[in-house]
């Protein structure tokens, strides 16, 4: 599923959605799977050591125990993760991230002075890396975990340095349109 088209500008493409690379999503997966199976041995030592009363609010306590480390450390997680965006057009780069408090930074292409991408042995073998834009902004800004690093990279650096800019007079979906 794209970025929604309506939340573009007027004639403006959308070029790649990305969320954050899954492997963000790996130790949310694996506190489920301990954290499920150390609440199924919990509860079957309540089950099994205590009776009636006693019994029903070890289990409701391992439940609500199970469920509050789920939520905090897994659905969270989850829901940052689906809530991020890194979206390329034809004319900006636009980040957006947030599920209650929405933030978002929009870097119009004619700003970037520089596109880099850095990426480790282990960020190598998955397939991610940190985009590094330097725009006119002064400091550059950092993207952690961004999925195919070098295939965003060169695509930014198509769109910046090598495609007429519309500052040029450059009108993408205008038939009449050309250089001043």
């Amino acid at each position: 599923m794209g970025y929604p088209e309506e939340l573009l500008a007027e004639d403006e493409q959308l070029l790649l959605h990305r969320h954050p690379h899954w492997k963000m999503l790996f130790l949310p997966a694996l506190t489920f799977i301990l954290a499920t199976a150390l609440a199924g041995f919990a509860g079957g030592l309540a089950w099994r050591s205590t009776e009636g009363t006693a019994r029903d609010v070890l289990l409701i306590v391992v439940v609500v125990v199970w469920v509050a480390i789920v939520v905090w450390r897994c659905l969270a997680v989850v829901l940052r993760w689906k809530s991020t965006h890194f979206v390329v057009t034809d004319r900006r780069v636009l980040i957006r991230a947030g599920l209650i408090t929405h933030t978002g930074i929009d870097i119009p292409m004619t700003r970037i002075s520089s596109v880099q991408f850095r990426h480790g042995l282990f960020d190598r073998m998955l397939g991610t890396g940190t985009l590094i834009i330097d725009a006119a902004s002064g400091d550059p800004l950092e993207y952690d975990d961004i999925p195919q690093v070098q295939k965003v990279h060169s695509l930014l650096y198509r769109e910046v340095f090598e495609s007429p800019r519309i500052d040029a007079g450059y009108r993408p979906h205008d038939p009449r349109a050309g250089y001043r």
